[in-house]
Order: structure tokens, then sequence, then C-alpha cells
């Protein structure tokens, strides 16, 4: 398909309604962002009512990042067999599930139990949601579209830090009985309960991806939905665009793929899926995530102040993605990568030098002095401003739509093990590395894998801004 070909198509689609099912698979997003979020709040409460020590402690908030990892890699492959809604639906099923169990849970085996099983529900929804709104989007506003995947991760974090701050409060502390005989940091849990039972139901109302569909020769199911989706005149010859991307490799799509056959090893865009899901994790983001009110309370924070600090976090985030949403399809992607590197690389370095000469009181907990604490929460948000204004969001941006069709499961099944491992390994070593080398050495780490991602962006990355899906090629 050309470019002559595509400025020609009339833009007929149906805006509002691909905006609506956009919204509810990026639900998916949103319960990725609360379940992510809510062991914030827990941390403390999960230790002592599980009876862990630090490395346990460690294991039981990085535990769900396992079930995400195999979530991720068997999700995209299953969704080029039984197709994307089932699988968010399933998905959703796993959400309900581990939200009860969480909070319910006795043991750290019955915990890390539920949590992998929120992992499996997480790790599916973050590849299968971008993918979903990228294959149901026109080129000239899919990343925007699909930037709303991140805007409702950081909502369902947001959410989250709200929940968690609210039902403390009422407490009096995480740890403290709030109703029925039951402390807190499980009703943190339970909170999850609502949007995922809204995340199931709304996903019987929205249509199968049309790409799927012609992958799986349902081709009048396809013509249904992309009439639907961008105009009955254009259907027949959309679907004739999506076959002949094709029509190259009859056989249904397989991780094999990805495998260069002429020079051994993996095609260079499986290569360039990893590095950004990687780098992604690299650069600490989930460090805030995950131990934000660990990490407050460890320079003098009170467990309020620290919870009230992460709801702040959150708020700077959502304002920072509507600005990707305004501008991704206009500057591109390559560019915004490029600025987030380099900007997050500035501000993990001022928060290593700012925690690497804090000094410790009685207790071994460092005390930020004087400007140091304004310094240290300034760079912190503009740190997480940064990256949800770029590597959040474009990262899913590029992964949902820069593999070909025959490709596009695959990729992102590989592309989300590896996010999902790295995720898995920064948040399991950051309570060793905070004990060890402490938070001025943890952030020297990430401040050096920023910098690394400066030159990943420079020499590997390439633009995908304005391509249709059909265009994209290994």
């Amino acid at each position: 398909m050309t470019e002559a070909t595509m400025s020609a198509r009339p833009a007929i689609e149906n805006t509002l309604y691909i905006f609506l099912i956009s919204v509810v698979a990026a639900l998916g997003g949103f319960l990725f962002g609360f379940d992510s979020g809510v062991i914030n709040g827990t941390v403390e409460g999960l230790a002592i009512a599980l009876q862990s020590d630090s490395i346990g402690s460690g294991f039981n908030v990085a535990s769900m990042l396992l079930g995400c990892a195999m979530g991720a890699f068997f999700a995209g492959h299953l969704a080029d067999i039984h197709g994307r809604r089932r699988l968010l639906q399933v998905a959703a099923l796993f959400f309900l599930a581990s939200a009860w169990g969480s909070g319910i849970a006795s043991s750290s085996l019955e915990f890390v139990s539920y949590r992998i099983l929120g992992g499996l529900a997480v790790g599916a929804a973050s590849v299968l949601a971008p993918a979903y709104i990228s294959e149901i989007t026109p080129a000239r506003y899919r990343g925007a579209m699909t930037s709303i995947q991140q805007i409702a991760i950081i909502s369902g974090l947001f959410a989250a830090f709200i929940s968690n701050y609210l039902l403390a409060g009422l407490a009096g502390s995480a740890t403290v009985t709030l109703w029925w005989e039951f402390q807190a940091w499980r009703w943190m849990f339970w909170a999850e309960l609502l949007p995922a039972a809204l995340f199931f139901t709304a996903l019987l109302f929205i249509p199968e991806s049309p790409r799927f569909l012609v992958l799986s020769k349902q081709d009048h199911r396809a013509d249904i939905v992309l009439g639907h989706l961008f105009g009955f005149a254009n259907a027949r010859r959309m679907r004739a665009d999506i076959e002949t991307s094709l029509a190259s490799d009859h056989h249904r799509p397989r991780l094999s793929d990805l495998v260069d056959r002429q020079r051994g090893g993996l095609l260079r865009i499986a290569w360039l899926g990893i590095g950004l899901a990687t780098f992604q994790q690299l650069v600490g983001i989930n460090v805030v995530f995950y131990y934000g009110a660990v990490l407050w309370q460890s320079v003098g924070f009170s467990e309020a102040d620290a919870l009230l600090v992460n709801i702040i976090s959150g708020g700077i985030s959502i304002v920072a993605c509507l600005i990707t949403i305004a501008v991704v399809d206009r500057i591109g992607r390559k560019p915004l990568l490029l600025f987030g590197s380099v900007g997050m690389t500035a501000t993990l370095m001022t928060l290593a030098v700012v925690f690497s000469n804090a000094p410790a009181d009685a207790a071994g907990q460092l005390v930020l002095e004087g400007r140091a604490g304004p310094i240290a929460l300034v760079a912190a948000n503009a740190y997480v401003f940064l990256f949800n204004m770029t590597w959040g969001p474009v990262m899913w941006v590029m992964l949902g739509e820069m593999f070909p069709n025959q490709l596009r499961g695959s990729g992102l099944a590989l592309a989300g093990l590896f996010q999902w491992g790295s995720n898995f390994a920064v948040t399991m070593t950051f309570p060793l590395l905070l004990t060890g080398i402490g938070l001025g050495g943890a952030y020297g780490f990430y401040t050096f894998s920023a910098f690394l991602s400066i030159l990943f962006v420079l020499f590997a990355v390439r633009e995908t801004r304005g391509l249709e899906l059909e265009q994209m090629t290994a």
C-alpha cells in the first residue's frame, strides 16, 4: 500500500466508536497499574502478617512479576490463536481472583500464588491492550490512542495510591484492623474487585481485532468490524491490504518467525523490541511505583506523608501522558524517547548525588538536610514526569505498532517476557541494593542505564510515525 493510496482513502472512520472501544481495552492498563501500585502501601502489613524478612518481603512484592513475564510471553501467541478480546476476558477473570485471594491470604505461599495469578493477568493485558488498540486505530492518530494505555496504567496507579492513602487514614495505619476484623492492607487489595468486574463486563461489548479475524480467515466478520470502524465503503479494501501483508507467509504465526533464517539468531526487529522493553525497566521506574512509600520513609518521611507524595507523583504522571497524546503523532516516537533518556539521566544523577551525600541518623536512615529534601522531591517528580511523557507510553506505542502483522503476537510475547523479566530483576534487587550500597548506589545504576538508553535510541530505534500497520517490515 502506497502513501498515495493511504491519502486517497476517505477519512470516514467512526472516531467516537474507536475511542470508546480503545478505552475499554485500556481498562486492562488501569488494572495493570492498580495491581502494580496497590502493593506500595501494603509492604509493611505483609511483612508483619506473613512474618517475612527483607528478602522474603522483596519476593512477596516481586512475585507478581514472575506471573507478568509468563502472562506476557504466552498471551501474545495465544492471542494469535484465540483472539485478542478472548484473552483479555480471561485476564479480567484472573484480576478478580487475584484481588480477592491476595487480600485473604494467610501465608506467603498463598499470597505469592494469588499474586502470580494476578501477574498472568497484568502481563497479558500489558501486551494485548496496546496491540488491540493499534489494530483498530488509523495511523494518523494511532500514537495518541495507544498512549491511552499509559494514561490508564498511571490512572490505575493513582487510584491505588489514593485508595491506599484513604484506607490507611481511616484505620490509622495499613497494619491496623479496619472493617470486619480485617486489616487495612487487605482492603487495599479488595478495592480492585470493582474495576476488574467492570473490565470483564465491558469486554463483552467490544469487537474482535479485524486483523486477527483476517488472520484466522473470518473474512465476513472482519468486513463487518472494519465497516463499523472505518466505514463500509473502505472495509473490503482494508481487508485486502491486511491480506496482502500476510500473503508472503500463509502459516499461523509462531515464535520461530522471529528467527533470521539467513543470518541465524533473532531478527533485528526482535532485538529492537527486547531493547525497548528492557531499557524501560532498567531506568528504575518501578522502584518508585512499588517502593515509593518505603523509599520516602527511608529518608525521614512519615507513612502518611510518603503515601501523599505517591498521590502527587501519580497526578504529575497523568499530566505527562496527556502531553504525550497531544504531541506523539506530530513529532514522532524517536524524538520523545531521546528527550526522555537525556532528561532521566540528568534527574537520576541528581538523586544519586543527593542520596550519596545524605548523612544517616542513629537508626541508619538517611536524613535529607536543608535543600537536599526539596531537591530530591523535585528531581524525583521531574524524573517521573519525563518517564511518563516519553518511555512510559512511547515504548507501548512502538511495541503495539512496529511489528508486521505476521510477527505482532510473537514479537509482543518476546518483548513482554523481557520487559517483565527486567521489571522482576529491578524490583527484587532494590531491597538488597538499599541495604547493600544504599540509595545513592542504586540510583547510580539507574543513571547509567538511562545513559545507555540514549545510545540505544540514537543508533537502534527507527521512526514509525504515520505508517500503516501493513507497512511495517521486519
